[in-house]
């Protein structure tokens, strides 16, 4: 079984940083890529980051491009996501995710089929 759990959300100040992470239990964790989303009030998901592999190969979103870095633990089964330089623009909740199959083909959210509750995370300009 698949499960997903988000913490490290909160309240930051315009400029500060914060750090994601992700617990993730289920078989095979280095086999998987695995993401975050984020979805702000009143839009849709969208991608993040997302981290596959052996570890060596990440992918972002352009508008996280050089503040945010997506990393992992495979011996603690972790995904991580630290966030630097926040803006009010990146206040959303952050949702950590699991790929449907072994080989991931694009970034589209069908791709990934096991997600987490997701944790707020408030920018204050």
């Amino acid at each position: 079984q698949v499960r997903l759990v988000e913490s490290g959300g909160g309240l930051v100040q315009a400029g500060g940083s914060l750090r994601l992470a992700c617990d993730a239990s289920g078989p095979s964790f280095s086999i998987w890529t695995w993401a975050w989303f984020r979805q702000a009030p009143g839009k849709e998901r969208v991608f993040v980051a997302a981290i596959g592999g052996n570890g060596e190969h990440t992918s972002y979103a352009d508008s996280v491009k050089g503040r945010f870095t997506i990393s992992r633990d495979i011996a603690k089964r972790m995904v991580y996501l630290q966030m630097n330089n926040l803006s009010a623009e990146d206040t959303a909740d952050y949702f950590c995710a699991r790929s449907r199959y072994t080989t991931v083909t694009s970034m589209r959210i069908n791709e990934f089929a096991y997600w987490g509750q997701g944790t707020q995370v408030l920018v204050s300009s």
